[in-house]
């Protein structure tokens, strides 16, 4: 007896969720198919009833929140209402908290696949594509800022969530890496004249600690600075 298309649909989305997570922590080109489909609970065989490579699953796995409407935030105590009046601050402390910095398998593969994607075929690249367009649309939409080029702002608020995610999770030192996420939310939120909402992601004490520690360094920064051209 054939399966239902209803079956079927669930089947592929479970083969890309095993494969989202299996790419985000390993990478692309380290992952087989045969992993992949051990990991949604299937056999090898029955994966090119879906897919006619990995190459074209790879594409689908690139989807996220801002262009999946079955994406469900997959990041302890961190949520995303893209209906809200201030979902580009939700994004903005979303992208670069540390849940999401933690949660690699699970992470939007914005941040986790970049590398890949840029040595990747043109299916791939324009399905990110597809992801960044969407995030900085719905981004502009939310800016509080009127003075900057709308479309320009939002282009650069996402290129440092997602950049900075990218940078710190190639640190070694935890500390460092907390650093720069809580820079690049306090610069990201400042752009998009976010500044000063109240924090709706959960991360407040994170990101509170995070400046602090940045203000103790610029202080000792600037007293070294005094000494040396004393």
């Amino acid at each position: 007896m054939p399966y239902t298309a209803a079956h079927r649909t669930r089947t592929k989305k479970n083969i890309i969720d095993s494969a989202r997570k299996l790419f985000n922590r390993h990478g692309f080109e380290n992952v087989s198919i045969r992993q992949i489909m051990a990991g949604a609970g299937l056999t090898h065989g029955g994966f090119y009833s879906y897919f006619g490579s990995k190459s074209d699953l790879y594409a689908e796995v690139l989807n996220c929140f801002f262009t999946d409407p079955e994406w469900k935030n997959c990041w302890e105590g961190v949520h995303v209402d893209l209906s809200s009046t201030d979902v580009g601050a939700q994004v903005v402390r979303a992208y670069l908290s540390r849940q999401h910095y933690e949660d690699v398998e699970n992470s939007c593969p914005m941040v986790a696949l970049p590398t890949d994607v840029a040595r990747s075929g043109v299916a791939a690249r324009s399905a990110f594509e597809t992801v960044f367009r969407a995030m900085v649309s719905v981004l502009e939409r939310s800016l509080v800022d009127k003075l900057r080029p709308r479309r320009v702002t939002a282009q650069a608020i996402a290129a440092l969530s997602i950049g900075g995610m990218v940078v710190a999770r190639t640190l070694v030192d935890r500390t460092h890496a907390d650093q720069l996420r809580a820079s690049c939310l306090e610069a990201a939120l400042q752009l998009g004249g976010w500044e000063s909402k109240a924090n709706s992601s959960g991360g407040k004490k994170d990101t509170s600690a995070s400046r602090q520690h940045i203000r103790r360094l610029t202080k000792g920064n600037r007293r070294l600075s005094r000494a040396a051209q004393s």
